[in-house]
């Protein structure tokens, strides 16, 4: 019978490669163990990873999504803040002007006047506010603020009522003014006439938060705050009965207009419960394939341990007999 036997350079080339192998499988089996998961995932699935990629594409796509519900929350959530700013400061001086006093002249009328003005340029201030980089009311247009300054509101419906003899031409030339697409629109409204697009939340959800700056609410409350910041103009030439009509006027259009904002907070604050209820549902669908990925991928902890300490102890069994084959020699061997 023939027999073979390796040389020592081969066999020290064996015992590296063994011992190579086995520190690689250890390497392996202690990732499993720590991680919970398989290493060979080709093994585990017999090749077939359709299913695997699907769910990483869906997990990819709703990561995006969860962005995108973030983002959208905040705008909502800013608009929904300027709306209550606009709000209550329309309510609060719209109630100081209906408790003008009958006997309220000069300086009193005109410290109404000027709060009025203070109070437009902070509506206007409001409409102009951005979040992110991105335009609240301008429309589709949210790289450019969508209002002109109060002066220039102020400047604009001056020329257009000048000339009025009474409260009546000054209200009705300062409705024809508002109204007209060449009067406060091309004047003080600096946004896009294009709603901005509906924001998409979900792989079939879209979500609409249209609000712009010419929106006849805005103007409206701008037109009250503009009348009663120029009742004192001398060019006008009112007396302070005319004026005590032309704020209180302007006071109960004021008041007037909370049921509009009332119903325009109402809508965005239905667009912020969809994507809330959007984002909710995208989470859980999110940890459901999370869990899907982990069964699948999941590495038997007991199965892991077992084989590990055996390849632990071949380790050791391949460094013992490595070990005692280097202390062979020729002297040994004869004896």
């Amino acid at each position: 019978m023939s027999s073979f036997s390796l040389g020592d350079l081969a066999q020290t080339f064996m015992l590296q490669r063994q011992g190579a192998a086995l520190k690689a499988n250890m390497t392996r089996l202690n990732e499993e163990l720590a991680t919970g998961q398989v290493s060979d995932v080709k093994s585990v699935l017999a090749g077939n990873t359709s299913y695997l990629s699907d769910i990483e594409r869906d997990l990819k796509t709703l990561s995006g999504f969860r962005v995108a519900t973030t983002e959208a929350a905040q705008y909502a959530e800013s608009i929904q803040l300027s709306l209550e700013r606009v709000s209550d400061s329309s309510e609060s001086f719209g109630t100081s002007l209906l408790k003008i006093s009958s006997n309220a002249t000069g300086s009193v009328l005109d410290q109404f006047s000027d709060d009025a003005e203070s109070q437009l340029a902070n509506i206007v201030g409001v409409l102009n506010t951005s979040v992110g980089g991105r335009s609240l009311f301008a429309g589709d247009a949210t790289n450019q603020r969508p209002m002109a300054d109060a002066e220039v509101i102020l400047d604009g419906l001056r020329a257009a009522t000048a000339g009025a003899a009474t409260p009546q031409d000054l209200r009705t030339a300062a409705e024809i003014w508002f109204n007209d697409p060449a009067g406060f629109v091309a004047t003080a409204y600096t946004g896009s006439a294009t709603e901005i697009a509906p924001l998409r939340i979900g792989q079939n959800e879209k979500v609409s938060v249209q609000i712009k700056g010419d929106d006849p609410i805005f103007k409206d409350i701008i037109k009250q705050y503009a009348l009663a910041a120029i009742t004192g103009d001398a060019a006008f030439s009112f007396s302070a009965t005319d004026r005590q009509e032309l704020l209180a006027e302007a006071g109960r259009s004021l008041f007037s207009t909370q049921t509009d904002m009332t119903a325009l907070r109402a809508k965005i604050g239905s667009a912020q419960a969809r994507i809330d209820e959007v984002g909710a549902r995208n989470a859980t669908e999110q940890t459901s394939l999370q869990f899907a990925k982990g069964a699948l991928l999941q590495a038997d902890p007991y199965e892991t341990a077992t084989e590990l300490e055996a390849v632990q102890f071949q380790l050791q069994s391949l460094y013992t007999v490595t070990a005692r084959m280097s202390d062979l020699s020729f002297v040994n061997f004869v004896r």
